[in-house]
């Protein structure tokens, strides 16, 4: 008998939601088929077979919150060797989802779980997380959970700060007892997730790309010291046929030639930056669902129209959520075009651990005076750059702020 239980899919996320089942109980299934498709931040995911064989038994339904590392199928395998490729999989030493059971001679249930021998302290990804983020070394914490492995309560406990009174989804299914069998916990419904109070009857959950928001939203407040600094670029050289988008993708790579430092990620507790040769752009799109932001990949030199397909190939992508996991993460800058709706100057929140956003906001006619005394009606774009000022000077920013004006107010 095998167990299948819900990996990280590399957003370092503690749960995520069923969103369909693609198998029941009685099923034979062979490796890489789907069995089922999550919604993980932004992104819905569909989960291959690790292995081919039976379903014994299927774990959780539509909508329920499942906790990174609860079991979500039981298989009766066809070879003790099969083995797939799950999506998502990282080469990390978070190695204890995918737990293979056995029997003995004397009939009891052995765990051979590969992360024993990887050499690597075992953590759940939330654990792993707060331990970086609080400077804990994960080497002198004691695990509690199933094989020692370290929880979120583990690393509270290290860092000597109480841990709530309710625990979190991913707590839970961290903190079950160990036992000969291997325990797992329940998924969690959109109801019972987070504090266990009664919901007023019009409040809605937050679930998707809504949740993440939240969860990003904090993520900043708590970690960035936002300065927001405001410019506007005069289009009046612009030809009819320019594209706002790839001018300002490509703005934003003169950006960034001009001040490498806000192409980059850092990383308060280590105190430590790591600037990009690349420049990874995640554009932030509107949907009903919330806001998702896929990545444009290697901006810089590109000319406008691919720029442009690229932009129209994710946002379709995104609108359908069709868009990979691959395609929302490890973005170096960000850009938000708010001004297609309405707005003209924003405060755009930095999400860690890039540190600079670009804001753009809606195009209009405004009198200048020229250099000549005349006075002339100009197209301009409002601008709104917000830089995390723990590791980017405000003559940093003004430098960047100058190279991308001096990009948009290029004719072509």
């Amino acid at each position: 008998m095998k167990t299948f239980n819900l990996p990280d899919l590399g957003e370092g996320l503690a749960e995520a939601e069923i969103v369909r089942w693609h198998v029941n109980a009685g099923d034979h299934i062979k490796v890489d088929d789907p069995m089922l498709a999550v919604e993980t931040a932004k992104a819905i995911v569909e989960v291959p077979a690790p292995f081919s064989g039976v379903i014994k038994a299927t774990h959780g339904k539509p909508g329920d919150m499942v906790a990174t590392g609860a079991l979500l199928v039981e298989f009766e395998t066809d070879s003790p060797a099969d083995s797939g490729t799950v999506v998502g999989r990282m080469p990390t030493s978070d190695e204890d989802f995918f737990v293979e059971h056995s029997h003995n001679s004397d009939g009891a249930i052995t765990t051979n779980d590969a992360s024993q021998h990887t050499g690597h302290v075992r953590a759940v990804p939330a654990a792993r997380a707060l331990a970086k983020r609080l400077g804990i070394d994960l080497t002198q914490v004691q695990g509690t959970g199933r094989g020692q492995l370290v929880t979120v309560d583990d690393i509270l406990q290290a860092s000597q700060v109480p841990a709530a009174p309710l625990a979190t989804a991913a707590t839970r299914a961290t903190n079950a007892p160990t036992s000969a069998a291997p325990t797992s916990a329940a998924p969690t419904s959109a109801a019972s997730a987070g504090p266990q109070h009664k919901l007023a009857d019009d409040a809605e959950q937050l679930r998707g790309p809504r949740r993440a928001m939240a969860q990003s939203m904090a993520l900043s407040r708590d970690n960035v010291m936002g300065c927001t600094l405001f410019d506007d670029a005069d289009l009046h050289e612009w030809h009819d046929d320019q594209d706002i988008t790839s001018r300002l993708l490509r703005a934003v790579g003169a950006g960034c030639a001009a001040e490498p430092g806000l192409n980059a990620w850092f990383d308060g507790t280590a105190q430590t930056r790591k600037t990009h040769s690349h420049i990874d752009v995640a554009i932030a799109v509107d949907t009903p669902e919330g806001l998702i932001a896929p990545v444009i990949r290697n901006i810089a030199g590109r000319p406008v129209a691919e720029l442009r397909r690229d932009v129209d190939k994710l946002k379709r992508n995104t609108l359908e959520r069709t868009v990979t996991p691959e395609e929302l993460r490890n973005f170096t800058f960000m850009l938000s075009n708010f001004g297609m709706i309405a707005g003209r100057y924003a405060t755009p929140v930095v999400v860690p651990p890039a540190v600079a956003i670009l804001g753009s906001g809606r195009l209009s006619h405004d009198v200048v005076a020229t250099k000549g005394g005349s006075i002339e009606a100009h197209l301009r774009m409002p601008l709104s750059l917000t830089f995390d000022h723990r590791c980017v000077t405000g003559g940093e920013a003004a430098r960047f702020m100058a190279a991308v004006i001096r990009d948009l107010q290029k004719g072509s």
